[in-house]
């Protein structure tokens, strides 16, 4: 029968060593999760902004290409976020609360956008 004493003792220095290796970046805005949704509600600002400049604060009959886009890229956006609520807040808090309010006001912007362009 083997006793406990004799097995050699855990050298948790490998372990650190390995954690050192694994290390996450030092601010979350520096992930792909963090800044992409952010720069796709620009885009679809300045989208938005465009069509204003060529058309103007007409009705359309037809949806056109801002409006698409709009559609393909708000879903996706909404996914983006929370795949960077899930796997930032429990790293770094704080910081991924300062991001993810910059997401939302973002996403709050474009919303706005469309609503003043859709009430105008």
């Amino acid at each position: 029968m083997v006793s406990l004493k004799s097995r050699p003792p855990l050298r948790p220095a490998k372990f650190s060593a390995m954690a050192k290796r694994v290390r996450t970046p030092a601010s979350p805005f520096k992930h792909w999760s963090a800044w992409v949704p952010v720069a796709s509600s620009i885009l679809l600002i300045a989208l938005g902004l465009r069509h204003v400049a060529i058309y103007g604060l007409v009705r359309e009959t037809d949806e056109g290409t801002e409006a698409h886009l709009f559609q393909l890229l708000m879903p996706l956006q909404a996914l983006v976020i929370a795949y960077f609520a899930l796997t930032w807040l429990p790293r770094t808090p704080r910081r991924a609360l300062v991001v993810l309010g910059l997401q939302i006001a973002a996403a709050g912007a474009v919303f706005a956008a469309v609503y003043w362009i859709e009430h105008s």
